[in-house]
């Protein structure tokens, strides 16, 4: 949504780099685009006009003045009041001392709040509550339905003694509720109140009726952060209206230009509370100002990565993947696993776009698709267990097989074998460098004593040209070791991570059996 915004601000960015010093004329040029940026996001204009007055205001001072890095300070100060726009700090629920938790859901029609009703239901699941959903849009038709089935799809039970489609009183139905709720233990309450195409007095008479019958803890008022600028006179109407104490943006994921969650923290004075980011019930989470700061700003989302990580791997299965890596005995089935599990934190264009950097390869991360991972589950999956366990016995044969069993070329099968091998020695090479067992310093120094004993007590071969290419390996390893730089080249059999070069032959994978200057050493 934002990536419109981010390439107008890298853009503005772009002209201090490499200045020693800046000008007031520099910082006015630089507030300049900034401003466009935000009008063409959509911003409303009393924040576009807060925003540039802070960031001018800080830039003029002494801390951009005396840095040593002008252009990374104002970077540093745009972050930071971007963070101040979107409402400072992340903003959590407040539960009542005595359950059930009631919390209303209000918006306009088509923002999304029987969806985000089951999305929330299912948050509030999985932080061990007991939720309770509620259906009091009793006018829309077939909402009562649309609840139920997202409420099953979530595992959440359902208040519905109504049939809707214009039948039943929905501040009766959400006043039995409460006592409902009460009677069979949920701690949480979640009302689904009916919207209208626009704000009217019908709408507004009667989610205040619906507020004064059941005393919410929070009012959560739902935008579509689609609709831009339209969202802040809406969420002020409702404001007069009825009130609320935070707002939920749903729609994160569209193409629109995102300027409503820009604008309605900082107008209306109440925090962003939850972001809807996808259809699925999955794609909601905790709204974190920082991070959406940083995203804008192309530094990436790192914490909300490894926090998806963290859902999507189990703590013993990412150690057991680990030492596998370190031991390289990582195969095409682990790797499969990887994926798989990689798959249930969302579409790969948007974890790599979470990624520090990434903000500058949008037009490479739009071509990432779906379709890549199916094509290499596909690939496989159409191999043998032991062709998963050992790729070096697929030869031509056993390749033509796959490429038919997976809907794909033979060519793409070969690709697929040589990222995974270099995917294979760059696992290696990232577990041994963070300790993981076999790698690190420690792993590094041992496999050079052991390839030095090895080196003095090791056979001359009696090939001429092969022991003088064998004398000059063991003088570049020397070298090599006493640089202190990367790993050791070794043959197979060293106990330590093969040399480039013969991993690059063949396909990505070392030849089996002893090296082919000895196997001619022999036969001669």
């Amino acid at each position: 949504m934002f990536d419109t915004l981010s390439s107008r601000l890298d853009k503005a960015f772009s002209s201090l780099r490499g200045k020693g010093r800046l000008s007031e004329a520099d910082i006015n040029a630089t507030a300049r685009e900034i401003r466009v940026a935000l009008l063409e996001a959509d911003v409303a204009l009393p924040a576009v006009r807060a925003f540039i007055a802070a960031v001018r205001e800080r830039a003029m001072g002494a801390e951009v003045s005396a840095s040593l890095n002008p252009a990374q300070q104002v970077v540093k100060i745009v972050n930071e009041e971007l963070i101040a726009i979107l409402g400072g700090a992340a903003a959590t629920l407040r539960f009542a001392k005595t359950p059930p938790t009631v919390i209303l859901l209000a918006g306009l029609q088509g923002t999304g709040k029987t969806t985000l009703a089951g999305k929330l239901g299912r948050w509030l699941a999985a932080q061990g509550h007991t939720p309770l959903l509620v259906a009091a849009d009793l006018q829309r038709p077939n909402a009562v339905t649309q609840l139920q089935v997202v409420a099953a799809r979530a595992g959440i039970d359902v208040f519905a003694p109504e049939p809707g489609n214009g039948v039943g009183d929905p501040v009766a139905v959400a006043r039995d509720a409460v006592e409902h709720a009460r009677r069979r233990l949920h701690d949480v309450v979640v009302v689904d109140t009916a919207g209208r195409l626009g704000v009217d007095a019908e709408m507004m008479r009667q989610a205040a009726d619906i507020r004064d019958v059941t005393s919410p803890d929070e009012i959560l008022f739902v935008v579509d952060a689609m609709i831009g600028q339209d969202a802040v006179a809406t969420a002020q109407a409702f404001a007069d209206g009825v009130g609320f104490s935070a707002v939920v943006l749903t729609k994160l994921d569209g193409d629109a230009r995102g300027g409503a969650a820009l604008s309605v923290a900082h107008l209306t004075g109440k925090p962003i509370m939850f972001a809807s980011t996808g259809e699925a019930l999955e794609d909601f989470d905790v709204f974190h100002p920082e991070r959406m700061a940083s995203r804008i700003l192309g530094m990436g989302d790192v914490l909300t990565l490894i926090e998806q990580a963290e859902k999507a791997f189990e703590a013993d299965q990412a150690e057991a993947m680990a030492a596998k890596m370190a031991a390289s005995e990582f195969t095409l089935s682990d790797f499969l696993d990887q994926m798989l599990a990689v798959r249930k934190m969302g579409p790969i264009a948007n974890l790599l776009g979470m990624l520090p950097g990434m903000g500058q390869m949008k037009e490479q991360l739009s071509q990432i698709g779906e379709r890549d991972v199916d094509r290499v589950v596909a690939i496989i999956r159409s191999m043998t267990p032991a062709e998963r366990q050992d790729p070096r016995i697929l030869q031509a044969s056993r390749k033509a097989r796959v490429a038919r069993g997976s809907g794909v070329t033979v060519t793409e099968v070969n690709q697929l074998l040589d990222r995974f091998d270099e995917a294979r020695k760059v696992m290696k090479q990232m577990a041994g460098g963070m300790g993981v067992p076999g790698g690190g310093q420690r792993g590094r120094a041992a496999a050079n004593r052991k390839a030095s004993k090895k080196g003095k007590g090791a056979n001359r071969k009696g090939n001429p040209a092969a022991r003088a290419a064998q004398t000059q390996a063991e003088q570049a390893a020397a070298e090599a070791r006493r640089a202190g730089g990367g790993l050791p080249a070794a043959g197979p059999g060293d106990g330590v991570m093969p040399d480039l070069s013969a991993l690059m032959r063949g396909g990505g994978f070392p030849p089996a059996g002893p090296p082919p200057g000895q196997r001619r050493g022999k036969q001669r």
